[in-house]
């Protein structure tokens, strides 16, 4: 059955750019189903022996030999706290996004779906900052929950959310304040890009989805802001509740009043296929996440460019 799921993933692959989403669906134990995003999924494997290594995280349970690689495990259920958690769940999910790979243990691998991306919603408001939640869903009657595996992973590795930028990558003083709108639906990557624009000196307006980013712009540009102005660029993820990174770059360029933003997509997601949907949609830059000084490095071109742009008008 896993063989036949990842088989389909490149036919799914496809749907990219058109605002839809594909969700490799599994359990953890009981009926709840989770999801995840299939570009972030290598393969679906029965568990395989695991094997101890020293100074591993708390929160993983060993590392496996795939394909010749050493790859950490996490159990899925333990790590996201979910109470009704398999106590040795039998499948392993790879994955590999943020430019690393590891596996994550689940009770059960069920199917991939497709699902529109206005569908998709974003997670209740739980009072508090660290859900592990990105995004619910229903397909077939049945709730989805999709795991915002950059953050489980963070949070389980210890990750710093904030990396220090190299020197030569920041503003000089004095110079005029610069704004930057980003929209991702991750926690973890919203709070590590807020990190990076900090560090640049440069202010920054964080949004969970694309849809709550194009109508921020064009509410601006109905108050007759000329947001090509009011904003330097725009850095978006790519997969996202509501709308996509891809469909919210061809809105942007779609409208007068916007097209002539710079839109950065920064994603976990990377290859060549990332790369051509960013020139069939108009994009003008992509960034595979996450390296600060890279993404510093992009920013700091773009607002340099920016601030010259301003000075000539």
């Amino acid at each position: 059955m896993s063989r036949d799921l990842l088989n389909r993933i490149d036919q799914r692959t496809r749907l990219a750019g058109h605002n839809r989403l594909a969700l490799l669906l599994f359990r953890l134990g009981g009926r709840q189903l989770f999801g995840v995003n299939v570009f972030k999924v290598q393969e679906v494997l029965r568990r395989p022996p695991l094997f101890p290594i020293p100074r591993l995280p708390p929160g993983f349970v060993g590392a496996a030999d795939i394909r010749g690689r050493s790859v950490p495990i996490l159990d899925l259920g333990s790590a996201v706290r979910y109470p009704e958690r398999h106590l040795d769940p039998p499948y392993l999910v790879v994955t590999e996004f943020n430019r690393s790979v590891q596996g994550f243990l689940v009770a059960e691998v069920d199917r991939i779906v497709n699902i529109a991306v206005e569908d998709i919603r974003p997670p209740p408001e739980l009072g508090v900052d660290d859900s592990y939640l990105t995004a619910v869903t229903r397909y077939g009657g049945e709730l989805i929950q999709v795991i915002d595996v950059e953050s489980v992973l963070a949070d389980a590795t210890g990750a710093k959310m904030l990396q220090s930028i190299e020197q030569r990558l920041k503003l000089g003083s004095g110079e005029e304040p610069v704004r930057i709108l980003v929209t991702d639906d991750s926690r973890v990557a919203r709070n590590q890009i807020r990190g990076v624009l900090d560090q640049l000196g440069v202010s920054s307006t964080l949004l969970s989805d694309g849809r709550q980013a194009i109508e921020h712009l064009k509410q601006l540009a109905a108050e007759g802001i000329d947001v090509t102005r009011h904003y330097a660029m725009v850095i978006s993820d790519i997969e996202m509740p509501s709308m996509d990174g891809y469909t919210l770059t061809t809105e942007i360029r779609r409208d007068p009043a916007l097209a002539g933003l710079f839109v950065l997509l920064h994603t976990s997601l990377s290859g060549v296929f990332n790369n051509a949907m960013v020139d069939q949609v108009g994009a003008n830059a992509f960034v595979a996440k996450y390296s600060a000084n890279e993404l510093a490095e992009k920013v700091l071109a773009r607002v340099q460019a920016f601030q010259r742009e301003k000075a000539a008008a």
